[in-house]
């Protein structure tokens, strides 16, 4: 064993150990301080990069969730302005059915009826322009997607409520229609020779609307007598070649020609009874890059209304037809994508359309939409009825796709969202958060550890003094 003076290795060693030790308890009281088990890199490099970028997962998560919010907040302040318009379209339905009953009304009862109309539509028309959410508006059409109809000559309507097939068109083009199927009226022409006119007198039902035929009477007076009644049989008749054709005002497979000829006086024998159905209209329409088909007398509507699965509408006009290729207009689609999601691709998109009074009604009555009625006549209000039944389906359609939006889509998302935050967040917390118990059994392991590593270091620092024995 020797003895030194100039160093002294044991207080050396015990120096280290000390301020080893003294390290280890400066990096578990900034644990403790800070709750951390990782407080900076050095602490756990691989488990700061995991992490970190669960941090950042999280932070996104709740800005998403903060957007589905906003995005349930937006689609609701559309959905109560639409609900204004049912009431007020609702309202103005009992006034076309008080205005239809003209027998009894007077022409000032009817003008009041129509001024009540005129100050429905102009509230309809300022909810369009006034509902708005963080300034802006979502009724106009400046919120979703609308439509330019190049062809007004064939083409009365296009409804596009934004989505087609199962994707929402966000991007404005070109729309072109393919009718591979036109739209015929059901026709029926009677089975007698008729050259003398109506063989007996008898009854004749046509559409549920009775009819005394007198024997004799000439086939342009019995055509007339038909004819009389169109409005309620929705049946033209025409004279033939010694017979009568009877011809449905609308096409499609709902509107069809029922004819019972309980005597004979038009058929070749008593108790005729018959049919007879159109045909509906198909048409491919390419929007967006889909094409999508659409098909005539969907919920009992005529051939030329045409509907997809989505709900669109397309309204044909008698003059368009036909079996052709043809360029329709143009989608306008105005930005509205929500960000639903932490990641790039998680987004949603809710098209809200137009909802003014003269975008309500339009390609059931040519000419004719909720902005222009006129209940003052009792044409006039059948004409009425008719539009402002595809209104309020129309605005009920765009309340069922807002609700949609709502509760598969944003509320869906928010749930699923707050179920990975609380996932993702325990398993961030079990990498970074710090056990206090067994920090702190560590740190008292340290306290313990420095305190005799000073008192070994003291004793070390004397050993230099027994060297002195040795010199006396």
């Amino acid at each position: 064993m020797s003895f030194r003076i100039n160093n002294n290795i044991g207080a050396q060693r015990a120096f280290n150990s000390v301020s080893a030790t003294n390290y280890e308890i400066g990096k578990s009281m900034n644990r403790l301080s800070k709750g951390l088990r990782i407080a900076d890199a050095s602490d756990d490099p691989a488990g700061l990069i995991s992490s970190e970028l669960f941090r950042s997962q999280l932070s996104s998560m709740d800005q998403a969730m903060r957007n589905n919010n906003e995005a349930l907040n937006y689609a609701k302040t559309a959905e109560n302005g639409l609900g204004e318009m049912n009431k007020l379209l609702s309202d103005a339905r009992s006034l076309a059915i008080a205005s239809g009953n003209s027998a009894t009304l007077t022409a000032t009862q009817l003008s009041a009826n129509q001024d009540q109309l005129n100050s429905i539509v102009g509230s309809i028309n300022r909810i369009a322009g006034s509902v708005t959410y963080s300034g802006r508006k979502l009724l106009d059409g400046s919120a979703g997607v609308t439509t330019q109809v190049s062809n007004g000559s064939k083409v009365s309507g296009f409804s596009f409520g934004g989505t087609a097939n199962t994707t929402t068109i966000t991007q404005s083009g070109m729309i072109t229609i393919n009718q591979t199927v036109a739209a015929t009226a059901a026709t029926y022409t009677s089975t007698a020779t008729l050259s003398t006119g109506v063989l007996t007198t008898g009854n004749v039902s046509l559409n549920g609307v009775q009819f005394t035929l007198a024997s004799g009477a000439s086939l342009a007076s019995v055509a007339a007598q038909f004819n009389s009644a169109s409005g309620q049989t929705g049946v033209t008749a025409a004279v033939g070649t010694n017979n009568l054709i009877f011809t449905q005002t609308q096409t499609g497979t709902n509107r069809s020609v029922n004819f019972t000829d309980q005597n004979g006086s038009l058929s070749t024998a008593a108790n005729t009874q018959a049919r007879a159905v159109g045909v509906d209209a198909t048409a491919t329409i390419t929007v967006g890059g889909q094409s999508v088909l659409f098909t005539g007398g969907q919920q009992g509507t005529d051939g030329l209304t045409l509907q997809d699965i989505n709900g669109n509408k397309l309204n044909i006009t008698s003059g368009g037809n036909a079996l052709n290729t043809q360029l329709l207009g143009q989608v306008v689609a105005a930005d509205s994508t929500f960000q639903i999601g932490f990641e790039r691709t998680t987004t949603a998109n809710l098209s809200l359309r137009n909802m003014s009074a003269g975008q309500l009604g339009s390609g059931v009555v040519s000419g004719l939409t909720v902005n222009n009625l006129d209940v003052t006549t009792s044409t006039g209000a059948q004409n009425a009825l008719a539009v402002l039944d595809k209104a309020i389906d129309e605005v009920s359609q765009m309340r069922g796709r807002i609700g949609n939006f709502q509760r598969n889509v944003v509320e869906t998302q928010q749930r699923s969202l707050s179920s990975m935050r609380e996932n993702l967040a325990n398993s961030e917390s079990s990498i970074r958060d710090l056990d206090v118990a067994q920090e702190m059994t560590n740190y008292t392991k340290f306290q313990v550890m420095q305190q005799a590593g000073m008192s070994i270091l003291a004793q070390s620092n004397q050993q230099g003094s027994a060297v002195l024995s040795l010199l006396r």
